[in-house]
């Protein structure tokens, strides 16, 4: 058993040293081919690589905030929020957490010309209730707790 444990060990670090030297070598030949260029490469014309072509796609994101955190059965809280890379008309939903996962409340709206959203809900049950907003796909907000009595 003993030396079971030992060689897996031994394969782990062995994977991991391999997998960074791996990785600061391409790092290294990427900033050596941007940063100095070889004799022959100052006379002929840079070929666009597909890397260079694209521009980067800013990661979508969602803030949120409730105006109250407390309520009453039977009360509606208002969320509201801006969003960042997502498109205008953009389906958002308010989600709540039960038994560790997300399922979506009755509640939705869009996001809009200036990217910010505004969503109502009335909660019925009592409790304390773990809410994000979220598009259909995988961009959600940080979570937010209300309480309802």
């Amino acid at each position: 058993m003993p030396t079971t444990f030992r060689s897996r060990c031994i394969r782990a670090l062995a994977a991991g040293a391999l997998s960074a030297g791996l990785i600061s070598a391409g790092s290294a030949g990427a900033f050596a081919a941007g940063h100095a260029p070889t004799p022959s490469a100052t006379h002929s014309k840079p070929t666009p690589s597909a890397t260079h072509s694209k521009t980067p796609k800013t990661k979508a994101s969602i803030t949120i905030k409730a105006n109250h955190t407390s309520v009453k059965a039977g009360q509606s809280v208002t969320f509201t929020g801006r969003t960042k890379g997502l498109k205008s008309g953009t389906k958002l939903v308010l989600q709540k957490q039960h038994n560790g996962k997300w399922t979506t409340l009755g509640s939705s709206t869009t996001v809009t010309k200036s990217h910010t959203y505004k969503l109502t809900h009335k909660f019925s049950t009592k409790g304390t209730q773990h809410l994000r907003v979220s598009t259909s796909g995988t961009t959600h907000s940080p979570t937010v707790t209300v309480k309802v009595s």
